[in-house]
């Protein structure tokens, strides 16, 4: 009930006010977080260390990105889990979820502590540090990754907690560190006296306190009690749990190699300009800060209208979808624009934040925020076209449009125009990754504009034809619920039917996306199309979208609902997983020959053998996909089923056997 008064909300409030409701929660938390990688420099560039105390800070931000992307790969993961298990009512796998992640996660963070202090020099040294910063680099970074439990735990825990529906909870957590941090940098960098480990320590300590109060939170959790035994790592769950988190693993990592190829040009080329390889990579550190709270509310703005996206694209409510892309798309260019003029007009203003340095670093400063942030616009739209098509379960246009800036096109340009300048010009090298991030955004834009023109073009041919009369739950009488998995081209619909027909019980199969879809607000081809709407690989990625995990929900509680109603055969679904806690159910999986299948799809649907082949393929892998994601067991395994049958015995054969242990056997509860 719940779950369809927000469907409602969503499909019909007023954009602008979802929007503000929505995205300025994600705005404000995206900001704290940025502002806890910023303070630091903010302090050390206006005190004695000056701009070298900035570029050994700046070092250590790759290394920090790779922590933060086992983190948010776990949180992120954990937090669309839970989100999932709320929909289902499923507490006790709410539990296990968190104690898993909570686990893992304090187990990677000591893994990265023994490397980081063993590996400190070598590492900062890789990532750009020179003979006048490693000293700091490694001072700083020391402390920083001694306390990579709390952070990463605190990030951890900061995401279950808005998934909780504590939003405001987290919120205060995190901004309580922030503070705590504003406070003591100053008191222990000028007052203490304690340099570059008083930024370091200022942190840690607020880190510290924002991890203490999240952990407080999990004493009494709105949707779930923590017990002991939660803090087992269970497989399955962290399977799921990193499943649907892999697409933020793989963000922040992009982010990791962008700045291993941005330090070590700068380091390189700096070294072979007039400015030195400590002013590029200090004025780099200071761009990448600034353009990170630029960027953070572009994602913020978009992330808010990513539930309203979502459940419109799914409802076919296109007219919304289009309404709420303007809407973003205006926002967004506002703040791209505003940022660009203030990039280009007033660069000072910015820089001057950070602390003063001599006229060559004013010089290169100046000349980095004019160019390489000069197309700052084109970079926002480009994440959030990114976001968007995440949104509405586009996962290749989502996955082009993640990359196709930094990693297809910055970052080889950052490592060729620098080597092709220097050749032409001694010194000139530094110039060549300024100007790779402009032509990155220039080639960006066009492939952004090709993904976005044609889909909105395309987008009302995806409008509802006339609504059907939706079918309805039969009552039956009490006794055994069959479920039926099956390999494509086994005939799992026909037998079904034939066994449904004999025991005179009622048969699902469509008929369960069209009750879905009534019981979400979710359009039926949409709901229907889960194991078809994604290619293999980014599968996973586009079952952890919001509107996909709404559409599962949907039809699990409509299954749970024609279970309750009496005797059934329901095929396909993961019906067997969903009624898992049903005693009366008969589980059965249909296998076949390949060759078998292969003959039975080119009948069914007149496809070529290769067709058919692809055919079978596909589907089964997406089958296996589904299942796994939704259970975290293997499709297709027997020791997940009753009764598995050699579909090429017969149609007739098959629904001989299974009428026969409904009749005769008891079923097994789970």
């Amino acid at each position: 009930m719940e779950n369809n008064q927000e469907n409602r909300i969503l499909g019909e409030e007023k954009i602008s006010k979802l929007l503000l409701k929505f995205s300025v929660p994600c705005v404000m938390g995206l900001l704290i977080s940025a502002f806890y990688n910023i303070v630091d420099q903010i302090f050390i560039g206006n005190s004695e260390l000056g701009y070298l105390g900035n570029a050994a800070t700046g070092v250590s931000f790759p290394v920090i990105c790779i922590a933060n992307a086992f983190a948010w790969c776990v949180g992120d993961g954990a937090a669309s889990y839970l989100s999932i298990c709320a929909g289902r009512k499923d507490n006790d796998s709410a539990h296990k979820c968190v104690g898993t992640g909570i686990t893992v996660t304090f187990l990677i963070s000591m893994v990265l502590v023994l490397i980081c202090e063993v590996f400190a020099a070598p590492l900062m040294s890789l990532f750009g540090a020179s003979e006048q910063t490693l000293g700091m680099a490694v001072e700083y970074f020391r402390i920083i990754a001694a306390f990579f439990p709390f952070y990463l735990l605190l990030n951890v825990m900061n995401s279950m907690i808005r998934a909780d529906g504590s939003p405001a909870f987290a919120m205060v957590g995190m901004l309580t560190g922030a503070v705590i941090n504003i406070i003591l940098d100053p008191v222990f960098i000028f007052v203490f006296k304690w340099g570059i480990a008083g930024a370091a320590w200022a942190t840690a300590i607020g880190q510290i306190a924002s991890f203490i109060i999240c952990a407080l939170y999990f004493l009494k959790p709105k949707n779930f009690k923590m017990k002991p035994t939660s803090f087992i790592p269970n497989l399955p769950i962290l399977r799921n749990t990193i499943g649907l988190g892999a697409a933020t693993f793989v963000t922040q990592i992009s982010i990791v190699v962008l700045s291993l190829v941005c330090n070590m040009t700068l380091a390189h080329y700096g070294q072979l300009s007039k400015y030195g390889s400590d002013i590029a990579i200090s004025v780099f550190s200071i761009q990448t800060k600034v353009y990170t709270i630029v960027g953070n509310i572009v994602t913020g703005i978009v992330l808010g209208g990513q539930p309203i996206f979502g459940y419109n694209y799914g409802a076919k409510k296109l007219e919304r979808v289009r309404e709420t892309y303007k809407i973003v798309l205006k926002a967004t260019l506002v703040v791209g624009i505003v940022a660009t003029l203030i990039f280009e007009l007033w660069p000072e203003l910015v820089i001057g934040i950070f602390g003063a340095g001599d006229a060559l670093y004013q010089e290169f400063a100046i000349k980095t925020f004019r160019i390489y942030l000069s197309l700052m616009t084109i970079t926002c739209l480009v994440k959030m076209t990114a976001v968007f098509f995440q949104s509405i379960g586009k996962s290749v246009r989502a996955v082009v449009a993640s990359l196709i800036r930094d990693i297809v096109c910055f970052t080889p340009l950052a490592i060729l125009l620098p080597l092709f300048m220097e050749k032409a010009e001694a010194g000139s090298g530094i110039n060549g990754i300024l100007y790779a991030a402009p032509i990155a955004d220039l080639v960006a834009i066009v492939v952004i504009l090709g993904l976005t023109i044609p889909f909105f073009k395309n987008l009302d041919k995806e409008a509802v034809g006339e609504k059907e009369e939706a079918p309805v739950i039969k009552l039956s009488r009490q006794g055994t619920i069959i479920t039926i998995a099956r390999e494509h081209g086994t005939a799992g619909k026909q037998i079904g039917k034939l066994v449904a027909e004999r025991l005179n019980i009622p048969f699902y199969y469509k008929e369960m996306t069209a009750l879905a879809a009534e019981e979400s607000g979710l359009d039926k081809e949409f709901i229907s199309d889960l194991n078809v709407n994604a290619p293999h690989l980014l599968y996973d990625l586009y079952l952890s979208t919001n509107v996909v995990q709404q559409a599962v929900i949907a039809q699990e509680q409509i299954i749970s609902k024609i279970a309750d109603s009496g005797a059934c055969v329901i095929v396909g679904r993961a019906a067997d997983y969903v009624l898992r806690d049903y005693e009366n159910v008969i589980r059965v999986f249909l296998y076949a020959p390949k060759e078998y299948r292969i003959r039975n799809i080119m009948e069914m649907y007149n496809d070529t053998e290769e067709e058919a082949a692809l055919s079978a393929k596909h589907s089964d892998e997406a089958r296996a996909a589904y299942y796994r994601n939704i259970s975290g067991q293997s499709w297709g395994d027997p020791h997940n089923y009753d009764l598995c049958i050699d579909a090429s015995a017969g149609r007739e054969r098959c629904a001989e056997i299974i009428c026969s242990l409904a009749e005769n056997a008891t079923p097994r509860g789970r």
